[in-house]
């Protein structure tokens, strides 16, 4: 099976001359000397280091696209034709009453205090990165006005020009993190909230205090890491001054921009932008704990962790330390995946893929809830975009999965809906959106829907991403209410992996999902025998 090929990636902007390529090394059959290119190699050879990232740096979301030998695809979703569990007390299940439409999506996580959504999807962390500054305001009112949990990511605090630090370096002003979190609570309607996440800089930063005592989050996440990377969150700056500045906040910035060489390099053009680069953490349970306590002094209500595609040592750290610590949620990130800037050959060739990494964790969680520990709500992530996906993730995790996390899936929508607003003032839609109408209201579904949510008049002040945000999780709330009513499941916590069969007996080997053929086999033949 041909798992991949470097060398050459639309995410690179880089293509091979030849359309025979060595499967190892993606180098063309026949290397011409005099080739004009534009293979990774080629291109490497003058600009360097820039190619280890996708780009261009802010316009983009990558994902990995290495073809693992079991993926969610692997898996099918069971059928039947009778039964419904989970219908509202006192409700039959016959046709008249057992109707799709009456699926409830809602979920919720938390130890103690809980946290409803409306669905059982959030988004991944947006953090630092030039893609999430830029489209927040849609990110955040669309999942505010479609009732699920937004993750603010690391370094928010950290990277903003109008950052103000006291004199032990702790933030006493952060205005990108205010924009942030006042923009979700001002449509939060009950569902969902927003959580802070925190890496090594934000804790010397104090982002911690910070939050809470200006704005009262409840909630903040810990991070291990997550499947797109295995180093810590990286951004590019394209000016020098800027690249200092975040140097003398604490940050790794690569090339060195206080080396008298690379500012040469940079004032004659030949480098045009900086790395900003998080140091990597350190985990061990003392710390964990220690940290843990330290977060419910400050007083949240809430603490949860997100870890990625580490070996299976990390996977069992997680689960066994959470459960200690009473974590809240625990976010499990396989490989391959990202919203921002992973370098690219880390996308394709790092960690452990999401369904390996899932399965694993559902049979330690298992190992310890035989041994009476609980197990903390588990969200699952790493290359989710659909209502199938949801449900697959939902039953091979189960009891223990609560939600699945999304990231390009949720912002896609976000910038449709932005773009969509340009073309309308440019006068330039496309036809792909031209066909169903030239306003707003012709071309959103959801548009009156969301308008009869927030009022006639603050509908002037929606960002039209929010309102495809919206859309799509309309979309994948419909969709996931079919499935489920199929499966005859007609609430979350009803959802198991007996829902599921595998398509192939090495899926079955790594899920513990049963092979097709051998799903429900004994129940089948008393049936012939009776």
């Amino acid at each position: 099976m041909n798992l991949q090929r470097p060398n050459s990636n639309d995410a690179t902007r880089s293509v091979n001359r030849s359309t025979s390529v060595a499967p190892c090394s993606g180098l063309c059959s026949r290397c011409v000397d005099g080739c004009r290119g534009n293979c990774e190699i080629f291109k490497a050879s003058f600009r360097g280091r820039e190619l280890i990232y996708p780009g261009p740096f802010g316009d983009v979301t990558a994902g990995g696209d290495k073809n693992y030998p079991v993926d969610y695809s692997h898996l099918n979703i069971q059928g039947y034709a009778q039964g419904a569990e989970g219908l509202p007390q006192g409700m039959k299940a016959d046709p008249d009453t057992a109707r799709f439409p009456l699926v409830n999506t809602e979920t919720s996580y938390g130890w103690d205090r809980k946290v409803r959504m409306s669905l059982p999807v959030f988004t991944g962390a947006l953090g630092s990165t030039e893609i999430a500054r830029k489209n927040w305001e849609h990110f955040a009112v669309g999942a505010a006005i479609s009732g699920v949990t937004i993750v603010c990511g690391e370094n928010v605090c950290g990277i903003d020009p109008a950052l103000e630090l006291n004199a032990a370096k702790k933030v006493v002003k952060a205005p990108d993190m205010d924009r942030r979190v006042e923009a979700y609570k001002r449509y939060h309607r009950g569902y969902g909230e927003i959580l802070i996440q925190m890496n090594v800089e934000d804790t010397s930063l104090g982002v911690a205090e910070y939050i809470i005592d200006k704005h009262g989050i409840e909630t903040i996440e810990l991070k291990w890491g997550q499947g797109a990377k295995c180093i810590g969150g990286e951004i590019k700056v394209a000016q020098l001054e800027r690249a200092l500045e975040l140097q003398k906040r604490g940050y790794i910035v690569t090339p060195d921009p206080s080396d008298p060489v690379i500012q040469a390099s940079y004032k004659s053009g030949a480098i045009k932008e900086f790395e900003r680069h998080s140091r990597l953490g350190f985990v061990s349970e003392e710390s964990f704990m220690r940290e843990v306590e330290r977060l419910r002094a400050l007083g949240y209500k809430r603490i949860t962790l997100k870890t990625g595609a580490y070996s299976l040592k990390e996977l069992a750290m997680a689960i066994k330390y959470c459960s200690r610590a009473k974590i809240d949620l625990l976010t499990i990130d396989g490989a391959s995946g990202g919203t921002g800037m992973s370098p690219w050959r880390m996308m394709e060739e790092w960690g452990i893929p999401s369904i390996y990494l899932h399965s694993a964790a559902w049979e330690y969680a298992s190992i310890l809830a035989a041994r009476g520990e609980r197990i903390p709500d588990v969200a699952f992530a790493g290359g989710f975009s659909s209502e199938d996906g949801v449900f697959k993730a939902l039953a091979l995790g189960a009891p223990y999965v609560k939600a699945v996390c999304m990231g390009r899936a949720l912002m896609i929508p976000g910038m449709v809906g932005k773009n969509i607003a340009q073309w309308l003032r440019d006068g330039n839609l496309p036809k792909t959106v031209s066909d169903f109408g030239k306003t707003p209201e012709e071309i959103f579904v959801n548009y009156e829907k969301v308008k009869d949510l927030v009022g006639a008049e603050e509908i002037k002040n929606i960002p039209l991403g929010a309102i495809g945000i919206y859309s799509y999780a309309d979309r994948l709330r419909v969709g996931l209410q079919q499935l489920m009513a199929g499966a005859r499941r007609f609430n979350i916590e009803v959802i198991s992996r007996r829902d599921l069969m595998s398509l192939t007996e090495e899926c079955a080997k790594v899920t513990g999902i049963p092979y097709l053929m051998d799903c429900y086999r004994e129940e089948a033949l008393k049936i012939l025998e009776g």
